[in-house]
């Protein structure tokens, strides 16, 4: 297995799925143990704080997988909603189906290794939440997604650094200025 789509392969019941812009795969509050490999398009995980101010996650554009991690591991209710930011086509993954591969050593391996990347990006994330400035959680957000800048709104982007939109554009024009 050296790639996502020998996993597709091996499940005969994962549903490939297609999702029209806007559209929600997935709530806060409800159950959910799916997880979804996008094939095309681009997905968002976000939460919504009690002020109705969402708050960006992550974006998940073709070739990534996206999940409640922890309602997806420990079958607790989600505390993401999970929707499409384009016309998108994914498969879905049930929780069973994930547990119950058997893989080889080498499998394994290189299985942890493509988690291991995706906790150390999530661990970077956060610890530049708590001291970077904006403009260096900007060039993150630039880096992690370099394909994303013209694909995903200004307020979308924002959110992710977490900053308003006006800050966004203060910081973009500097970055501009200086090259």
């Amino acid at each position: 297995m050296d790639n996502i789509s020998d996993i597709i392969n091996l499940d005969s019941k994962a549903k490939h799925k297609v999702y029209k812009k806007g559209e929600v795969l997935q709530t806060e509050g409800k159950s959910n143990a799916q997880a979804f490999y996008v094939k095309s398009g681009l997905l968002r995980t976000y939460t919504i704080d009690e002020k109705g101010k969402e708050h960006v996650f992550m974006f998940a554009p073709e070739g990534w997988i996206i999940a409640d991690l922890e309602s997806f591991e420990f079958n607790q209710p989600a505390k993401l909603f999970i929707d499409c930011m384009e016309n998108s086509e994914v498969v879905i993954f049930e929780r069973t189906l994930l547990g119950n591969l058997n893989l080889n050593k080498q499998q394994l391996s290189k299985n942890i290794q493509l988690l291991s990347r995706r906790v150390a990006v999530l661990q970077r994330r956060v610890i530049m939440l708590m001291s970077a400035t904006a403009k260096q959680r900007y060039e993150f957000f630039i880096e992690t997604y370099p394909e994303l800048t013209n694909r995903v709104s200004q307020r979308m982007i924002a959110s992710f650094v977490g900053i308003t939109p006006e800050a966004l554009s203060k910081i973009r024009g500097e970055i501009a200025k200086s090259k």
